[in-house]
This record gives structure tokens, C-alpha cells and sequence, in this order.
């Protein structure tokens, strides 16, 4: 009788584990995955100044800044490309070979960054190899992002959608400390000369290496229709339906990236080179404030994604992003009176934990914007053309602003106004469309 007993709990246990563990796999797939993408991705920005010094032979250092955060930028102008072509890919073919195309791609530009010549080797070749790879990276990385939150999303329980789509933008927060920390690493124990001469080359290797781990892991992933209702077949031309039926949707979203991508550019990113070029820090500490919102983002992001299930994704976006925007400005003006190691992860820390809270339910809001047939298409062109021009070009655009007026605050004033175009497009998001899902 007990043996009985025991075998039916077995067999309950059995019959339900299978879907916890498929979700589990779900999770990581998309979010190991997306992290090993965004690693590759994530690392040129933390090296950029070296790269702009052995690619781009300038002897101001200012034009000389200009172009390797402009060839960090270059990456991005494939993206809305990328995006359009995977996103109508993975609408037509299924989310799990779209999501191993974009790996695929990834690893082949990061390979060649990391193998690719220097100027001082074979002259302009070496920054036209070096665009090439970029313009890789940015096709793959512009299609990754809408089958994979999309794949997410979509195998979700109803009332998880936000934390289990959170964890895309997550595992960009794992990029990040993992670019970060290979950066510290490297700095702490190699010498300038090293660094210059093979030193920054490791953490393309590294990114090459670890992409079967990602491409086992999608390979294997289990992609279901979701059973909710019967869906309609992808149009041929997913586009054309988006540009004709979506077009509200296609402006919100737009919205929502912008606001998103230029805070998360400024504050990741563009922080480890103005707290270099314009505090004078090392640039170990400089590596170091990438760690700390690496880790923040990583842990922070699923509980703003938890949080807008429990009680909305309109009123936590609304409330977060202004509690940022009325940040951002006194913090810089703090960076530059005390331009201490510890003030700059004092702020960084602050501004990282806002912003990931905020962009905890983005994801999910994403996608919830469009029906199935055309999810991943319409996820992949907002979020791609947002993040090209507003992200990409971050950097470039703050400290052009700088050099032009001469304000060491222009990167606070660009999160500013980006956050406004945020604000406007939630204020005109209906707050039912986060209710059900198609």
C-alpha cells in the first residue's frame, strides 16, 4: 500500500517536472544564449579606446575617441537589417532557428575581430575588416533580440510573462559583467604593451570559444505553439502587415526602446570611457563601474519583470523612469565636483538599480504591442531601429555634444530627453493589452 502511494506521488511528480524543466531549459537557452551574443557585442565597447588607437590611426585624441566609439556605432547600422530579416524568419520558420542563426552569426564577427590585422600590420585593411565583423555582430544582434524575447514570451505562463521575458534583458546584464570583468581581469594583470600588443584579443577568443555551449543549448531547446487559441500562419510578408495594421504600436514601442536603449548606453557603457577621458579615473575603476551595473542589471532586471506581473507594467515604467530622469542630471554634476573611484560606483550603482527595475517589463511590453503571426517581426523592428540610432550612437552623440558646447553634462541631458519620448509612449499604451495574449 505505502509502495503504491509512493509510486502515484512518483508518477504526479513526473508527469509536471517535464514542463518545469522544459521552462527552466526555455530560460536558459534564451537568456545564456542572448548573454553569449551580447558578451561579444558588450566587450568592444569596454575595449574601444585601444581599438580605436591600433585600427584608426589618428593623432588627435579626441578625433581619435571620435572614431572607436563611432566603430562601436557602426555595428548598429545593420541591426534594423538584421532585425527585419531574422525577425520575418523567425515568424515564418520558428523562434528556435532564428535564435540559432543569430548565434551563428555572432561567433563568425567576433572571430574576426578577433584574428583581424591591425592598421600598423596591413594598413586600411584593417579598419575595413574590422567594419565588416561590426556590421556581423550588429545584423545578429538586431535579430536576436525579437525571437528570443518573443520565444519567451510566448511559452510563459499568463501571469509570468513579464518575469520570464525580463530575463533577456538580464542576460544583457551578464554580458555586460562578464565583458567587464574579463576587462578588469586583463588590466590588473597585463602591461600596457601586452594589452596593446594581444592583450585585448582574449575576450574575442573567449567569446568565440563558449558559442557551442549557447548553440547546444538552443539546439536541443523543445520550441512549442502556445495553446491559448489557434493561430493564424505568419504572413508572407510580416512588414507589410506591421507598416499597414501596427502602426500605433510600431510608434510605442519606439518610444519605449529609445527611452531604454540611451539610458542603458549612457550608464553602462559610456560611464567606463567619460569617467577615463573626462574624470581622469583609471581605467580599472573605470572597468570596474561595468561590473557593478553588470550585476545589478543581471540581478535586478526578473524583479521589475516580477513586478510588473503583480501589479502592472504601465504604472512601474511610468514611475521608474521618472525617478531616473530627475537622476541622471544631479548625478553627473556630482561625478564632476567629486570624481572619486567611490562616488562614480556610488552613482552608478543608484542609476543601475533604477533603470533596472524599469526595464524589467519592456520585454514583455514589447511584444504584447503585436499579435503572434507578426510578434517577432514588429519586436524586432522597434526594438532594432530604437537601439541602432539612440544606443549604437550614444556614445557618439554625447560626446560630440561635449566637444561642441563644451558640457561635461550632455550625456544627463540626452537620457533626459530620450526618457520623455518614454513617458509619451506609455501614457499611450492601453494597460488591457498587458492582460491577455494572442
Amino acid at each position: 500500500m505505502e509502495t503504491s502511494t509512493l509510486s502515484s506521488a512518483d508518477a504526479a511528480r513526473a508527469a509536471v517536472d517535464p514542463g518545469k524543466r522544459n521552462r527552466t531549459k526555455l530560460v536558459m537557452a534564451a537568456a545564456v544564449g542572448n548573454a553569449l551574443e551580447f558578451y561579444d557585442f558588450t566587450v568592444y565597447g569596454f575595449f574601444a579606446l585601444l581599438i580605436g588607437k591600433l585600427f584608426f590611426p589618428v593623432h588627435d585624441p579626441v578625433g581619435q575617441l571620435l572614431l572607436a566609439v563611432a566603430s562601436f556605432g557602426v555595428g548598429f547600422f545593420t541591426r534594423p537589417v538584421g532585425g527585419l530579416v531574422i525577425g520575418i524568419y523567425a515568424d515564418r520558420a520558428g523562434r528556435k532557428k532564428a535564435m540559432l542563426l543569430t548565434l551563428a552569426l555572432m561567433a563568425l564577427g567576433t572571430a574576426m575581430i578577433a584574428v583581424a590585422p591591425t592598421y600598423g600590420q596591413v594598413g586600411l585593411a584593417a579598419p575595413l575588416i574590422l567594419m565588416v565583423a561590426r556590421l556581423i555582430q550588429g545584423f545578429s544582434a538586431g535579430g536576436e533580440v525579437g525571437a528570443s524575447t518573443t520565444l519567451l514570451l510566448e511559452q510563459a505562463p499568463q501571469n509570468r510573462r513579464g518575469l520570464y521575458a525580463s530575463w533577456q534583458f538580464s542576460s544583457q546584464g551578464l554580458a555586460a559583467l562578464a565583458g567587464a570583468l574579463t576587462g578588469v581581469a586583463l588590466t590588473s594583470t597585463l602591461s600596457a604593451a601586452q594589452l596593446e600588443s594581444w592583450g585585448w584579443r582574449v575576450p574575442f577568443v573567449i567569446g568565440t570559444l563558449i558559442v557551442p555551449v549557447g548553440w547546444w543549448l538552443r539546439r536541443t531547446l523543445d520550441e512549442e505553439v502556445p495553446a491559448r487559441a489557434t493561430q493564424p500562419k505568419a504572413p508572407k510578408l510580416p512588414l507589410i502587415d506591421v507598416l499597414r495594421d501596427h502602426r500605433r504600436a510600431l510608434l510605442i514601442g519606439l518610444g519605449l526602446t529609445i527611452a531604454g536603449t540611451s539610458a542603458h548606453f549612457i550608464i553602462v557603457f559610456y560611464l567606463s570611457i567619460y569617467a577615463v577621458r573626462t574624470l581622469g579615473l583609471p581605467q580599472g575603476t573605470a572597468m570596474l563601474s561595468g561590473c557593478v551595473s553588470g550585476a545589478i542589471l543581471f540581478a535586478l532586471v526578473p524583479i521589475g519583470g516580477y513586478l510588473t506581473d503583480r501589479f502592472g507594467r504601465n504604472k512601474l515604467a511610468q514611475a521608474t523612469r521618472i525617478v531616473l530622469m530627475l537622476a541622471i542630471y544631479p548625478a553627473f554634476v556630482a561625478l564632476n565636483r567629486w570624481p572619486t573611484p567611490a562616488v562614480l560606483l556610488t552613482i552608478v550603482s543608484l542609476l543601475s538599480g533604477v533603470h533596472a527595475i524599469n526595464i524589467g517589463g519592456v520585454g514583455a511590453m514589447l511584444g504584447e504591442l503585436f499579435p503572434r503571426r507578426v510578434r517577432a517581426t514588429g519586436g524586432a523592428v522597434v526594438y532594432s531601429v530604437g537601439v541602432a540610432i539612440f544606443g549604437g550612437f550614444a556614445q557618439f552623440f554625447v560626446t560630440s555634444l561635449i566637444v561642441t558646447t563644451g558640457s561635461v553634462l550632455a550625456p544627463a541631458w540626452y537620457v533626459i530627453g530620450c526618457g520623455v519620448l518614454g513617458l509619451i509612449a506609455v501614457a499611450f499604451m492601453d494597460e488591457r493589452s498587458h492582460q491577455t495574449l494572442d
